[in-house]
Parts: structure tokens; C-alpha cells; sequence
């Protein structure tokens, strides 16, 4: 009895292994779909019921509609005159109080995953805040102050990685921590769970 018991019992964790990541999987895309579509999707439900006057829902509707807007404002941001545009509205958005905190967070947060490699050389880990403590930094630039040899690491904070401290250390102080930027990103953005 008690080895059929154990037998269910680890099939049981086995599974729940793969049930458990597969249903967050869904789970977290369901959410998406329906907060993507919800976005616009009422705004065009009701637009819809007052040109066809009976009550109508079209699933996915507004997710093609926010799609369709994505690709036009990337039409916008590689024309010249809407580039211009985009530049007047980065700078309005930029001067109101509240507004400025978030959308140049967002805004250097879009940058860092737009740039990828070519914003940062590499990542590595540094002793910081304390010696025995690593820190993940990106490597921004190497200089030479007074005939030594630093490197600029950008040490990011969690949860907000686009808040972070730019750091000078001497090259020996500095070691590999063996991720891409790629994954030192993803580690940082996750706040550690993603661990490559």
C-alpha cells in the first residue's frame, strides 16, 4: 500500500511540474489578451453599437486595433516630419510633473531592450555596496584617468532598473559574471527570479 501511495505521490509532482508552468503560461497570456483587447475593445464595442444600434463584442478587436496603432507610430517615428512630432511630444510629456517621472523611466527602460549589445559592452559583477557583496553591472565605457585604467559600470536598482548608480572601478575590480547583457538584463528586469 505504501508503495503505491509513493508511487502516486511522485507521479503527482511530476506533474504538477508541467501542468503548473504550462497554466501559468496560459493564465498570464489570457490576462494579456483580454487587457490588450480591453484596452480599446470597450471604446469600439460601444462605437459599435451606436453605428449598428444593437449591443455587439468582437473579441480581439481592439488588440488588432492597438496593433494597428503600434505600426502606425512606428510609421510616425521613422518619417522625418513625424520624428519632429514625436520629439515636441517627448518634450511636452517631459515638463509635466507626475507624468515626467514615469514616462522617462518607461522611455529608458524601452532603450536599454531596443539597444540591447550595442548599449553596453558587457556584464559583469562588481563588489558594491560592500566588499563580499556582488553587484550585476553593465560595462558603459572604459577610461583613463591620471595613467589608470577604469571602466564605467552602471549598477541598476530593483525594482526600477532604469534607476541605477554609474560607478568608476579599476579593471582588476571588476570580474565576469558569465550572463549576456541580454541575460543580465532579463535577471535585473525580474528581480532576480530569472536567474540564466
Amino acid at each position: 500500500m505504501g508503495g503505491v501511495f509513493s508511487h502516486l505521490r511522485r507521479r503527482f509532482i511530476a506533474g504538477l511540474f508541467v501542468v503548473v508552468p504550462f497554466g501559468i503560461t496560459i493564465f498570464i497570456l489570457k490576462f494579456l489578451f483580454n487587457f490588450a483587447d480591453g484596452i480599446l475593445g470597450s471604446w469600439l464595442d460601444g462605437l459599435l453599437t451606436a453605428v449598428t444600434g444593437r449591443e455587439s463584442h468582437l473579441p480581439g478587436l481592439g488588440m488588432l486595433t492597438g496593433a494597428i496603432i503600434i505600426y502606425l507610430a512606428g510609421v510616425l517615428a521613422t518619417n522625418v516630419l513625424g520624428n519632429r512630432f514625436l520629439q515636441w511630444g517627448d518634450g511636452l510629456l517631459a515638463r509635466i510633473p507626475l507624468v515626467k517621472s514615469i514616462y522617462t523611466s518607461s522611455k529608458q527602460l524601452t532603450k536599454v531592450f531596443q539597444e540591447g549589445k550595442s548599449s553596453y559592452r558587457r556584464a559583469v559583477f562588481v563588489e558594491w555596496p560592500r566588499p563580499g557583496v556582488k553587484a550585476v553591472g553593465f560595462v558603459a565605457a572604459e577610461v583613463e584617468r591620471d595613467g589608470e585604467r577604469f571602466v564605467v559600470v552602471y549598477v541598476p536598482t530593483m525594482p526600477n532598473p532604469t534607476s541605477g548608480f554609474a560607478l568608476f572601478f579599476r579593471e582588476e575590480e571588476v570580474s565576469e559574471c558569465g550572463m549576456s547583457v541580454e541575460e543580465a538584463v532579463k535577471f535585473v528586469v525580474s528581480g532576480g527570479v530569472v536567474v540564466p
